[in-house]
């Protein structure tokens, strides 16, 4: 009997990051046969934007776009399981929601992490290199329990670490110095009930998305009890809604996708510009609540005031004597304005990231004239020739997929694509028809 050590598993594909779209490609994987995989996330458990998980606060897609139902209904993975397996699903057959609460998304998805037995947490990716002899992906992961290492290699690799919270330089100087005063949205329920056991008198709102919307409404809704006024601004026209419309939705399908991908980059990144409406505004439902909102504040009368500031643009953010010292131009009149507040909740957006981990290997990378992922129709990005080993993204391919890209109804389908090319046949039947409209010219 050999004294040697077995020869350590390759995996058919590695996950990098366990968020909701690589949380679906596990699911979908772990219906595989064969298939060698497993995702990695640094985090002790999963956990989805917890710092606005509001109770009130619902999905902005149907709940079929869940983590496989859109590829694969009958899996066990599906929204629909989860609830015959905690008894939910009469109670939601006669609730008749299409948009679940957020927390219970959440729920689920943290259910389906806790028992996907591809997914490993307390393990983060520390660095990625290519193995050129065996053409191979080599990953040196460490539980961050006892800080051991161990390195794993992989035919294919999936990069799905999502995305960062950003804040134009302005903010990011006054929450280098005052960071219990200004914060990014994805952090207020963690840090807003420190503003009220500060005594903030003030709060101003920077940005106009859904998040922006939210986090003002909360305000709102605490204004009786922490007594601050609560400022909303946006560099935006308005404050404008997400464009649900039937036909405009097909624009976030894997047919508009596939032709978005044909483009010409700059005609691309025209089209992101122009389709901010998609991704980036704000829904009905929470429009119309914070208008409820604001006309019980009207007809109370007696509370602090709330100042809406469209067309509103941030220059500069100054921190002294306790106080956060805003300069502001007005986008039609070119005027200026200073303003004075206690805090600022800055819902700017969130960033793609370059993650730290594939530094070693960032020159076997094609990327485009901007730094981004140069990314083919099926989300494979591109490499040097003598790489064969494949290298996905999820949700980094804005610029080369449009609108669909962040959206949890495309999670499923891209998924498929990946597993099909990885497993060299087609495991997943993809849809072929997904829209009305034919996009571009007809052959």
């Amino acid at each position: 009997m050999s004294g040697d050590a077995a020869e350590p598993e390759v995996l058919d594909l590695a996950a990098v990051g366990i968020g909701p779209f690589n949380l679906s490609l596990s699911a979908l994987a772990d219906e595989v046969d064969g298939l060698s995989f497993a995702a990695f996330d640094r985090r002790p458990a999963y956990d989805w934007h917890p710092g606005l998980m509001f109770d009130w606060a619902s999905l902005q897609v149907g709940f079929l776009a869940d983590l496989v139902s859109l590829i694969r209904p009958t899996s066990p993975w599906s929204f629909l399981n989860y609830l015959v397996e905690h008894d939910r699903m009469y109670p939601f057959y006669i609730a008749e929601r299409f948009h679940v609460p957020r927390r219970e998304y959440a729920d689920y998805c943290a259910w389906a992490a806790a028992r996907l037995p591809g997914c490993r947490f307390g393990a983060s990716v520390d660095e990625v290199r290519w193995d050129a002899a065996r053409d191979l992906w080599e990953l040196t992961v460490r539980d961050t329990g006892t800080g051991r290492t161990a390195v794993h290699a992989a035919r294919n690799l999936v990069l799905g670490v999502g995305t960062e919270p950003a804040l134009p330089p302005a903010l990011a100087k006054a929450a280098e110095v005052a960071g219990d005063r200004v914060f990014h949205s994805g952090e207020h329920l963690n840090r807003v009930d420190g503003l009220t056991a500060a005594g903030v008198r003030d709060v101003t709102v920077v940005g106009s998305g859904q998040s922006g919307a939210e986090v003002f409404l909360d305000l709102l809704r605490r204004q009786r009890e922490a007594g601050w006024a609560v400022t909303w601004l946006t560099r935006s026209w308005g404050f404008a809604p997400l464009d649900y419309s039937k036909l405009v939705l097909e624009y976030t399908t894997p047919a508009y996708m596939r032709y978005f991908n044909g483009l010409e980059p700059a005609v691309r990144d025209r089209l992101i510009t122009s389709q901010w409406q998609l991704y980036k505004g704000i829904d009905t439902e929470t429009i119309d609540l914070i208008h409820d909102e604001l006309y019980d504040h009207l007809l109370d009368g007696d509370r602090p005031p709330v100042t809406l500031l469209p067309a509103t643009a941030l220059l500069d953010a100054r921190v002294a004597d306790g106080t956060v010292r805003l300069t502001t131009a007005h986008a039609d009149t070119g005027s200026r304005a200073e303003r004075t507040t206690g805090a600022v909740v800055a819902a700017t957006g969130y960033a793609g990231r370059r993650p730290d981990c594939i530094a070693p290997v960032e020159k076997l990378i094609s990327w485009d004239d901007k730094g981004r992922y140069d990314v083919t129709a099926g989300h494979r990005v591109r490499t040097v020739p003598e790489v064969s080993a494949g290298l996905f993204v999820q949700n980094a391919e804005l610029h080369t997929h449009g609108a669909a890209a962040p959206d949890l109804g495309i999670g499923a389908y891209r998924g498929a694509l990946i597993l099909n090319a990885v497993a060299g046949r087609d495991v997943f039947r993809v849809p072929r028809r997904t829209a009305f409209q034919t996009f571009g010219q007809p052959s």
